[in-house]
């Protein structure tokens, strides 16, 4: 039973609780309801099919925000054995928003790196809502750039409305340490896959996010700014982030369609946290192609096509004729 319901998945919630209620109700005892049933679930899943089949681009910033949506630590127990996690950038301390370290996959030695949000309040505050400062970064730049001495690929995963907007994090070095790790990136000899679990936002999310290979789990977004924010500045007005969220382009379905993603990962009806062990399963197939891809790959070849991926992002059209 799912425990949080968005506005526009309430008229599924009756179906749900009273599927629920009969299950409760028939188990151990003499007489069934399983005509009864299936028809409710039936219907149960014809509505489904109807909702989810024409989502907006807000109700996918929605559910991309769902508190009960499977986070960075899921994916890690669930895709990967062994990880060890490290911590502290070596210059000022550590960041809870960004959880990384060394990990098995598929046999493989790899680093792994992801924003981590928080299951529940005391965790989200611990996190700072997957919001990291500067030495959050400089404690991923410290993992990959370990990653390239030992030849191990990267693999991180982007869920976070942003880098954290704080005095402290400014007077710290917000923006360098963004900056840095683009830059880096765009240079480490080692394949680097990049997934959107979530909510990709603005810097903050491309701070861990050049690769190789970018994936997006359907009902996840990615973009430059927040629809809140993008309207706060275009309209003055945060409260039209519906109307930005259309504009923004931000959905897995965009995204591929403009060649900025590599990959869609399909999630069960309804979003990932209505089966978060099939989202990782079938993450760790979708992940494990690829890497098998980019392994045979010559490194001075992957870096050429690495740079020339960016280079090719954001199209455009010159009407000026000249």
């Amino acid at each position: 039973m799912v425990k949080h319901y968005l506005d526009f998945e309430k008229p599924l919630v009756d179906l749900e609780r009273e599927i629920e209620h009969l299950k409760r109700f028939s188990s151990g005892r003499p007489f069934h309801l399983d005509d009864h049933l299936k028809n409710l679930e039936e219907k149960l899943h014809r509505l489904q099919k109807e909702i989810f089949s024409n989502l907006t681009g807000w109700q996918i910033t929605q559910l991309a925000r769902h508190i009960d949506r499977p986070k960075t630590s899921h994916y890690i127990q669930g895709i990967f054995q062994d990880f060890i996690e490290l911590h502290g950038d070596r210059n000022y301390g550590d960041d809870p928003a960004i959880m990384g370290g060394i990990s098995q996959f598929n046999g493989r030695s790899v680093v792994v790196i992801g924003h981590q949000k928080g299951a529940d309040a005391k965790e989200m505050a611990y996190r700072n809502f997957g919001m990291p400062h500067p030495e959050g970064y400089r404690k991923a730049l410290r993992l990959m750039n370990m990653a390239e001495v030992f030849r191990k690929p990267i693999l991180t995963m982007i869920d976070t409305p942003g880098a954290f907007p704080g005095v402290g994090a400014e007077e710290r070095g917000q923006a360098g340490a963004i900056a840095r790790n683009l830059r880096r990136m765009m240079l480490l000899r080692t394949p680097i896959i990049a997934t959107v679990i979530g909510e990709g936002g603005s810097g903050g999310a491309l701070a861990i996010g050049i690769g190789d290979r970018i994936l997006m789990l359907e009902y996840s977004i990615y973009s430059v700014i927040s629809p809140e924010g993008c309207a706060a500045i275009l309209w003055k007005d945060g409260g039209k982030g519906k109307v930005a969220a259309e504009s923004l382009k931000l959905t897995a379905t965009d995204l591929y369609r403009l060649g900025v993603i590599d990959e869609i990962v399909k999630e069960p009806l309804g979003g990932a946290h209505r089966n978060p062990q099939k989202v990782a399963e079938d993450l760790r197939e979708a992940i494990g192609r690829h890497l098998s891809d980019l392994e045979k790959m010559d490194l001075d070849d992957l870096l050429k096509l690495r740079y020339e991926k960016f280079r090719k992002m954001g199209s455009f059209i010159d009407e000026g004729g000249g």
